[in-house]
């Protein structure tokens, strides 16, 4: 049976002073364990997505700290240290320093969020002078 943990995750990326992130596919979903480090919202790494926003669907569990969104109607969830979540397409992530959290997306949807976060995030750390390491990767 398919597991992931830090030790054996396929993908490390790290975000310097903002996040640390495990993630791997595992059948039809990608699960991902990811520490954050600063406060932050991460909308302005959704543009150009639908709506500016996430339109994947996410499960998740908070492990320490506290892990948000903020939704299309512009209202705020906030979940916290033992919380299970169900996340619905159309809001945009909040994280807070010193959280971790693990999360569960439809494989599908994690690689079309990706192809609009990643660019995003490449252009914030470009203006802001933060050198980002490549992504770790492994064939396990």
């Amino acid at each position: 049976m398919p597991k992931l943990s830090k030790a054996t995750a396929s993908s490390h990326q790290g975000f310097p002073g903002f996040a640390d992130a495990y993630e791997q596919e595992i059948g039809d979903w990608t699960v991902t364990i990811e520490a954050t480090l600063a406060d932050f919202d991460l909308a302005p790494f959704f543009s150009g997505a639908p709506n500016d926003q996430c339109q994947g669907h996410h499960l998740g569990y908070v492990l320490r700290g506290k892990f948000g969104v903020r939704t299309a109607g512009g209202g705020e969830e906030i979940f916290e240290a033992g919380d299970a979540f169900v996340i619905e397409p159309g809001h945009t992530p909040l994280i807070f320093a010193d959280s971790e959290y693990v999360a569960f997306t439809p494989t599908k949807e994690a690689r079309e969020e990706s192809a609009v976060l990643m660019p995003n995030v490449a252009r914030y750390a470009a203006e802001h002078g933060i050198e980002l390491p490549r992504p770790e990767t492994s064939s396990s």
